[in-house]
């Protein structure tokens, strides 16, 4: 038995050159925590038929919702995934070319209302009739700009401009089955609704540096990075660092947070800043108490003469700070810090066979 409901795709643009030009695996990522956050943004109940690829297709049974509560939904989904996007572009870690490049991803929504049934393949529900093709077919258009809403005829016969900005374009799609018709607009505009994320560092100022070391490694700056700042790696070098749970992002950036088990007791770090030269990394990670932090900077090292060494050998340096109040900081001092110093230079000849075993395609 058929049934009327609207069809709604978000389609991220750019996607195949993504994967096709780009490592795999961070493009991957990318597209992953692109289309959970078009799920959560989800307003109208929008029931998910499939996730295909780069699109998701929604789906609703019954009478279509009102173009003001449509536009709504596709302006919350169009502005928090660029602003996603522009998050991950300020605050991201990773230099490869997925990571540098996925803030020229953009977002097609599809609407369409129509005919359609749900039948089941054991455990998974499919939707199948004649208009899941028609909407499947207007994802391929000639509209030259990637960032647009489509509506057909069957939701509205004239849409109306919902904002000041808004203009309606008519447009038909030729297939040897007939002509589909519909309006679309261009949704460039609403970027000026995005918000630009705003995280607060650490002000090592605030705190008091209680200890330095450094060491020398045989490779290059990038591969270092990934060994040192991914946290996923944390408790293969870091000594003391029994088990480590990543709390947020699937790829590393300002923000994000990691619960770890040291010595026993549970902390939880997150990053606090980062900054990128080509031959000088920095970043911060704090507790997220305030009780510490460690500062990591990365150099590249040069031979005398000053010609690098084709990025062959990066210097580490971690140092370390409290916040405390005098009194216990003196304690610290007295009676913690060799502990700790003795623990951060075990750790950095730990990172000896991480940084031999780790090949990061951009550093290849």
């Amino acid at each position: 038995m058929e049934h009327k409901g609207l069809l709604f795709i978000p389609d991220i643009s750019g996607f195949s050159r993504f994967v096709t030009e780009t490592e795999i695996d961070h493009s991957r990522l990318v597209i992953q925590e692109l289309l959970e956050i078009l799920i959560n943004a989800n307003d109208l109940g929008l029931k998910i038929s499939e996730i295909e690829g780069d699109a998701i297709l929604f789906y609703k049974f019954g009478e279509p919702p009102s173009l003001e509560a449509l536009y709504r939904q596709v302006e919350k989904m169009f502005c928090t995934f660029h602003e996603s996007l522009l998050a991950y572009e300020m605050q991201r870690y990773c230099q490869c070319r997925a990571c540098m490049s996925a803030k020229e991803l953009t977002l097609k929504v599809i609407t369409h209302y129509g005919e359609f049934t749900v039948y089941n393949v054991k455990s998974f529900q499919k939707l199948i009739g004649k208009d899941i093709i028609v909407a499947h077919q207007l994802l391929k258009n000639d509209i030259p700009q990637h960032e647009y809403w489509i509506l057909t005829p069957n939701v509205t016969a004239q849409p109306p401009e919902l904002t000041q900005w808004m203009r309606w374009n008519e447009s038909v799609k030729h297939l040897e089955t007939g002509d589909i018709h519909f309006h679309y607009t261009q949704l460039g505009d609403l970027r000026r609704e995005v918000r630009n994320p705003r995280i607060r560092p650490v002000a090592l100022e605030s705190m008091a540096k209680v200890f330095s070391v450094s060491k020398e490694y045989e490779t290059d700056i990038i591969t270092m990075f990934h060994a040192s700042g991914d946290f996923q790696y944390r408790n293969r070098w870091q000594e003391g660092v029994e088990k480590v749970d990543i709390l947020n992002h699937y790829l590393p950036r300002v923000g994000m947070k990691c619960k770890c088990v040291i010595n026993g007791k549970e902390t939880i770090i997150y990053s606090s800043s980062y900054r990128y030269q080509d031959d000088r990394i920095e970043f911060v990670e704090a507790e997220e108490s305030g009780r510490s932090a460690t500062s990591f900077l990365l150099e590249r090292v040069e031979p005398d003469g000053g010609v690098p060494v084709q990025g062959r050998r990066t210097r580490l340096t971690l140092d370390y700070y409290v916040r405390m109040r005098v009194a216990s900081r003196l304690f610290f001092r007295l009676f913690e810090k060799n502990i700790v110093k003795k623990q951060y230079l075990k750790s950095l000849g730990n990172l000896v066979p991480l940084v031999r075993e780790l090949k990061i395609p951009s550093a290849v």
